[in-house]
């Protein structure tokens, strides 16, 4: 594969290019903010300048945060959705009308997740992003079939990144560095590889979701078919945060 990698860290995607040539591929980075006003057209004038076109579009970019919705402020809220939601609608809506008017086949990849089909409670905002994310790639599906347009929505559940490192930045949260949430059980937690895969076998065999767990899967569907049990959930889980928050600022569970 061709590769365009997009991110703001300059060092971290000449890395990752690094990586890619070295085992065959070639990969070209562009240093952006994919929120920045026109990030999609710049993004795919650059694909198209490197390699003539684009076949796939991967939209993974995307953070959170532990907060309750009242608490975040207007600008954080907005922010949150400009970032994780509209610059990966933005740029599959330019990706899809360059191949609507070249007649050309293409794939739309939008990084979702898990929580994006039930919320957890202090994380609503990064809950509604992902559920957007979801909700515009089923739309799209539907809308760019008869274009040979295929579009996918990723799920992953708790993936060792710089994800939740970051979200506890944001949050004013201090504990030790992590790349998982100390509060997740060792069996709902993947590797970014298996992530990795999972999209790469999706790009090769186009389906409508991508999911890597099919626990969390049929909790989705458990939880959509009992709406009971998920509220009960919630209620344990937001009784679990309140209360990992009072020890980390030495309040009395």
């Amino acid at each position: 594969m061709r590769l365009v990698l997009v991110a703001r860290r300059e060092d971290r995607l000449r890395e990752i290019a690094a990586a890619c040539e070295a085992i065959g591929g070639r990969a070209y980075a562009v240093t952006l903010d994919v929120a920045a006003a026109g990030a999609s057209d710049q993004i795919l004038d650059r694909a198209v300048s490197a390699f003539d076109r684009v076949d796939v579009v991967f939209a993974n970019a995307g953070y959170g945060t532990r907060a309750g919705l009242i608490d975040m402020t207007e600008s954080d809220l907005r922010t949150m959705f400009e970032v994780n939601f509209f610059a990966a609608l933005s740029l599959c809506r330019a990706a899809a009308r360059q191949w609507i008017a070249a007649a050309q086949a293409g794939h739309l990849i939008m990084s979702s997740s898990c929580i994006g089909k039930f919320p957890l409670a202090y994380h609503g905002a990064y809950c509604a992003t992902k559920a957007s994310q979801a909700m515009a790639c089923a739309a799209l599906r539907a809308e760019l079939q008869g274009h040979r347009i295929a579009v996918s929505s990723v799920h992953p559940i708790t993936t060792r990144t710089e994800f939740f490192t970051e979200s506890d930045r944001r949050s004013g949260v201090d504990r030790p560095v992590a790349d998982v949430p100390d509060h997740a059980p060792s069996f709902l937690v993947q590797s970014p590889e298996r992530v990795a895969a999972a999209v790469v076998r999706c790009m090769h065999r186009p389906v409508p979701e991508v999911w890597t767990s099919s626990l969390v899967r049929c909790s989705a569907a458990l939880f959509t078919a009992c709406p009971w049990l998920l509220h009960r959930m919630l209620d344990w889980q937001a009784g679990a945060e309140r209360r990992q928050g009072m020890r980390q600022s030495g309040g009395a569970p």
